[in-house]
């Protein structure tokens, strides 16, 4: 195996998948994951057979969230998978700009209590039906929402079409600078992914 896995053939390579470390526990050597079992996808397959002692690697890709100098406020916009990532952006700063945080979840039991610093506004939505597309909810909470003052930097991940309809919204219908929407789409509806 090459000293990087990544570029391994893809045949010897390891499975990867990105996850946010919620916790450091030095003392212990431990982190904490948290992350959504969500049908048979690889990570959470992995995660119901998974054993302690069983090996894992971990790459470190950095913090993947900067806020720009320029921004004034951030809206945060997420589904369930992208809650862990909306949790720790929001750890992460102790003096946070003016705040909106909209996360859609499965169904009203999954909402959760979130310490909401100083400027800080929540909305947390539930499907509750089956037949509601994931980020639809979300999707429309973004677009019946007031615009904020001053420049903002807007976060969003999820599955790909709140990520991409949250993006065209913002920059086609509001015309927010493109560099100014950062998009994740973590999973796709009916479709397998890597994590």
């Amino acid at each position: 195996m090459p000293a990087s896995p990544l570029v391994a053939p893809a045949a010897d390579r390891p499975w990867v998948g990105n996850l946010t470390i919620r916790a450091l526990r030095h003392a212990e050597q431990e982190i904490g994951i948290e992350f959504v079992l969500r049908g048979d996808s690889p990570m959470s397959s992995w995660v119901r057979r998974v054993r302690p002692g069983d090996p894992a690697g971990i790459f470190d890709l950095g913090t993947m969230y900067r806020l720009p100098r320029h921004a004034r406020g951030r809206p945060l916009v997420g589904d369930e998978t992208a809650l862990p990532a909306i949790l720790s952006i929001l750890d992460s700063d102790p003096n946070p700009p003016p705040t909106e945080v909209i996360v859609e979840v499965v169904n009203a039991a999954d909402v959760r209590s979130v310490l909401m610093p100083t400027g800080l506004h929540s909305h947390c939505l539930s499907r509750d039906v089956e037949s509601v597309r994931p980020g639809i909810r979300a999707l429309e909470a973004v677009r019946s929402a007031e615009s904020p003052e001053g420049p903002v930097h807007t976060w969003v991940a999820g599955e790909s079409r709140l990520a991409t309809g949250t993006r065209r919204h913002l920059v086609n219908d509001r015309g927010v600078p493109r560099r100014d929407v950062c998009v994740h789409g973590y999973w796709r509806l009916g479709r397998s992914t890597p994590g």
